[in-house]
């Protein structure tokens, strides 16, 4: 105010209160309405935040707000939900990285029954392509199985899912590795896409609801789920066949 030349009596008509409101700014560091602080920093031709610093972690706040919102494309009510053409477009599309973070996965070769062409293809390009099921002997696959009353159906499940990549195991920039973590969701990234697959107990991830993500700076969820695979990719170990 004094570099500017402002008296509070004429920055109070300038904001349409009383002085002693603008005294009582300057005595007891009282924030005025967001209104009211936009006329003070245009008045005084500062930033907000400029003036009253402790703004600057509502609007940090508020921009990772903001980034939420815009990572978040959309949501299908279950994963049975998405079209064929969704999960092919974003295979044949990525360029970067494939990851794919599974009990079972066994839709992803009914879906698409040339995957494993599929995946070569895409490793032939450049991709990484990194593949992680559950191990069938781990206590984890067991605790999910006995949870869905699948009566010990899903380490067979899992082996016979696994049939469908054997000829990936060579393949220059494919790995397929077994975890024996508790997934609390199925993960399916290509490139900046997230396909994040929450589970419900007791409920198959087929009839669980699917958000679909996208990477943005300053992002928080499709970050987070990708550095929930990282975790479970370091303690995973490469696919013994003979499991």
């Amino acid at each position: 105010m004094l570099q500017r030349g402002y008296t509070p009596g004429r920055l109070a008509r300038a904001c349409d209160v009383n002085s002693k409101t603008v005294e009582r700014w300057l005595s007891s560091g009282r924030i005025p309405h967001r209104e009211t602080r936009w006329t003070v920093a245009h008045e005084l031709d500062v930033d907000e935040v400029y003036l009253w610093p402790e703004l600057l972690a509502e609007r940090d706040a508020d921009e990772r707000q903001d980034a939420v919102q815009s990572e978040f494309v959309g949501v299908f009510p279950d994963r049975a939900s998405v079209p064929r053409d969704t999960w092919l477009q974003l295979v044949g599309s990525a360029t970067r990285h494939i990851d794919v973070l599974v009990y079972c996965g066994t839709f992803m070769a009914n879906v698409m029954p040339r995957i494993a062409d599929m995946l070569a293809e895409r490793a032939g390009a450049g991709v990484q392509v990194r593949l992680c099921w559950g191990d069938p002997t781990s206590a984890a696959v067991d605790i999910r199985d006995r949870e869905e009353g699948l009566r010990g159906a899903l380490p067979h499940k899992i082996r016979a899912a696994l049939t469908y990549y054997r000829s990936l195991v060579d393949v220059p920039g494919c790995e397929v590795r077994l975890h024996a973590t508790t997934l609390y969701a199925s993960l399916f990234r290509f490139d900046d896409v997230m396909l994040a697959n929450p589970h419900m107990w007791g409920a198959p991830a087929s009839a669980n609801p699917l958000l679909h993500l996208r990477r943005l700076e300053g992002s928080t969820w499709f970050d987070g789920y990708r550095r929930s695979f990282d975790a479970v990719w370091e303690t995973a170990q490469p696919w013994d066949q003979s499991v």
